[in-house]
């Protein structure tokens, strides 16, 4: 009784032919793929402070702010803000503004002094939480390293996945990573959400997620490898699909139940990242199934098959 599940998401013996619909799912991940790069190129990513560069100054006011009035004010300093936005509560304002021409320490300061007594000004018990800056060389560097995080993590993955299983398992699930990813970039540009390091740090996680998805199911395929030399690769990765399909569907369920009332109540500091998130999980869950498992249909069948003899 206590090793029974309470919810079945998959009734047991579930034989759904996930290989039939292999060339569409191929295709449409291929086309959202190539849309991803073509808005990655234009209109390109909505960088963030970190990669941009420049100030970020949050206040609370009491009561709720006033918005047309702080920016007649920062408009009287001549103080052409970037970004005016509410920031959580409605006594809550974030102001984003470009770094300024001279980009030094002097100028940046005077900068964040002259704004923030323009929104004390514009409204009486005014409170600067916060007041960022960040010059233009540390914000390239970032975004070269944040890059390059991504870059390493995605071979990290590949070698992993090599020396555990073989060579065509790392080939297909590298290829559904990067495809993976570049549908979360895609989303991105389209949501408007600013990339920044907390973004690099959601795409991470994404990337993590769906290794452990396309594991779960790689592990079966192996074990099924040797137990039934004779059946039809195509049958044998349906089948090991189906058999973890419960689970896959009860940890993606969890994972973004956990991260729906972040993107729902979460604020404008985390909202951004649990949307990715979200998104991710969805991309990371169906890639295992109609990406990952395909592309080992394509990969060379014998090779497989004489492989799992010799292991078994």
């Amino acid at each position: 009784m206590l090793g029974r599940p309470l919810l079945h998401l998959v009734p047991n013996g579930t034989k759904i032919n996930f290989m039939r619909g292999r060339f569409i799912g191929l295709i449409t991940s291929a086309v959202l793929s190539i849309a991803s790069l073509i808005l990655f190129f234009h209109p390109g990513l909505t960088l963030g402070l970190d990669f941009r560069g420049g100030i970020v100054v949050e206040a609370q006011t009491q009561g709720p702010a006033d918005f047309a009035k702080i920016r007649m004010e920062l408009n009287q300093a001549h103080i052409s803000a970037a970004g005016l936005q509410q920031f959580g509560a409605k006594n809550s304002v974030l102001i984003r503004l470009d770094a300024p021409k001279e980009n030094n320490t002097e100028a940046t300061q005077t900068l964040i002094n002259q704004v923030k007594q323009a929104v004390t000004s514009a409204q009486d018990g005014t409170k600067i939480v916060r007041a960022d800056a960040v010059g233009a060389s540390v914000s390239s560097e970032l975004f070269r390293h944040g890059l390059l995080a991504l870059g390493f993590s995605l071979l990290m993955i590949m070698l992993y996945i090599w020396f555990r299983f073989e060579w065509e398992f790392a080939v297909s699930a590298i290829i559904t990573l990067v495809l993976d990813l570049t549908k979360a970039i895609g989303f991105l540009v389209i949501t408007h959400f600013e990339f920044d390091l907390v973004m690099v740090a959601a795409l991470l996680t994404i990337l993590g997620y769906s290794t452990n998805d396309k594991v779960v199911v790689y592990d079966r395929v192996r074990e099924n490898l040797r137990k039934y030399h004779s059946m039809p690769i195509r049958e044998l990765i349906d089948m090991s699909i189906n058999e973890t399909l419960s689970r896959t569907l009860a940890t993606s369920s969890t994972v973004f139940l956990a991260a729906l009332p972040l993107a729902l109540f979460g604020g404008a500091s985390l909202s951004g990242f649990a949307w990715v998130m979200l998104f991710g999980i969805v991309v990371g869950t169906s890639s295992s199934i109609f990406i990952a498992a395909p592309l080992l249909l394509f990969m060379e069948e014998g090779s497989l098959r004489r492989r799992s003899k010799k292991n078994s």
